[in-house]
């Protein structure tokens, strides 16, 4: 059952006491150390922290694409644990959207069939996969760009075709790792003003992973992560 907080919100996605560690030179290294992590629709929440300190692991683990060694994740109330791969798969198409420092696009696919990728996957069809499509990359100011490949568009472009296909399913939440981070000041800063635009239209979630202290304080909260503890900023 989704747990519905005292605002009215549901809780989209779920960490309780999460722990990881990796074996290094014949060291073990915790990178998640009782992790917890509540976040509600439609907010934007901000994870930062220095280089090494957990945070992409986090995310990945909040993305059902690493295991935590204990703890547990719940997407939009399902929880992961137990979960076949293809189980976990599903659930990522259906409830997460992601979105990487590097666009990580096809290059032999127009702007507006990487966008529609992921809902081909889901098997629909693909006029009206297409569709959603183009209504996506309009909102995020690709309308003219729409059948321009991947090597034709500019680094901001790239990006905003990516939030667009994280965002074209509707998922409930939204994970993006330095979505700033390999962008100029000035293409940085639009990229910043358009995930808070889209998060407040669409009431998706997101979960952001910067270095960028700009786009950390458009946040609702802000957390960080050090050795492995996550931990709330005022």
């Amino acid at each position: 059952m989704t747990e519905i907080t005292d605002n009215g919100r549901r809780i989209v996605l779920q960490a309780s006491n999460l722990n990881k560690t990796y074996q290094e030179s014949g060291q073990t290294i915790a990178v998640l150390r009782d992790v917890n992590l509540q976040v509600r629709q439609g907010e934007m929440v901000a994870i930062v922290g220095a280089s090494g300190s957990g945070k992409s692991t986090l995310l990945h683990t909040l993305g059902l694409l690493d295991d935590p060694d204990s703890g547990t994740v719940q997407v939009d109330g399902t929880p992961a644990q137990g979960l076949s791969e293809r189980e976990r798969s599903k659930i990522r198409n259906k409830s997460l959207g992601f979105v990487y420092q590097f666009h990580h696009l096809l290059p032999e696919f127009s702007a507006l069939d990487n966008v529609a990728m992921p809902l081909i996957v889901r098997r629909e069809k693909r006029g009206p996969a297409r569709e959603q499509a183009r209504i996506m990359l309009e909102r995020v100011g690709l309308a003219a760009r729409t059948h321009h490949y991947p090597g034709q568009l500019s680094g901001g472009e790239r990006q905003r075709v990516a939030l667009a296909r994280a965002l074209v399913t509707r998922p409930a939440c939204v994970l993006a790792d330095e979505p700033t981070g390999n962008l100029d000041r000035s293409t940085a800063s639009s990229m910043s003003e358009l995930l808070v635009r889209v998060n407040q239209e669409s009431d998706t979630a997101f979960v952001i992973v910067t270095h960028d202290p700009a786009l950390a304080a458009l946040a609702d909260r802000q957390f960080a992560m050090d050795a492995g503890h996550l931990t709330e900023l005022e």
